[in-house]
């Protein structure tokens, strides 16, 4: 195997782990905080409009680890900084 197909097959595998753990991890971070926060509206229910926007905020911060992990696997599909290091050599 030559470097160039060395590095795809690599880069392809990451790409995979990395959406894999990068999605899996998140969804189970934000079940447990909409489980919390049900939990915690259930005990007290005047307390609710501030639990839904701190909820809001929590889940967004969760939801862009999930999208910062999506787009580092896309960058090493498709625009891998390796295969240029490769191909200068």
């Amino acid at each position: 195997m030559d470097s160039i197909t060395t590095i795809a097959i690599a880069s392809i595998i990451t790409a995979g782990v990395t959406t894999t753990f990068g999605t899996m991890m998140p969804a189970i971070g934000e079940g447990r905080a909409v489980s919390a926060a049900l939990t915690s509206i259930a005990q007290q229910p005047d307390a609710a409009p501030t639990i839904t926007r701190t909820l809001f905020v929590g889940l967004a911060m969760i939801e862009s680890t999930a999208i910062y992990c999506f787009v580092v696997s896309m960058i090493l599909i498709f625009a891998n900084p390796f295969w240029n290091y490769v191909l200068a050599n």
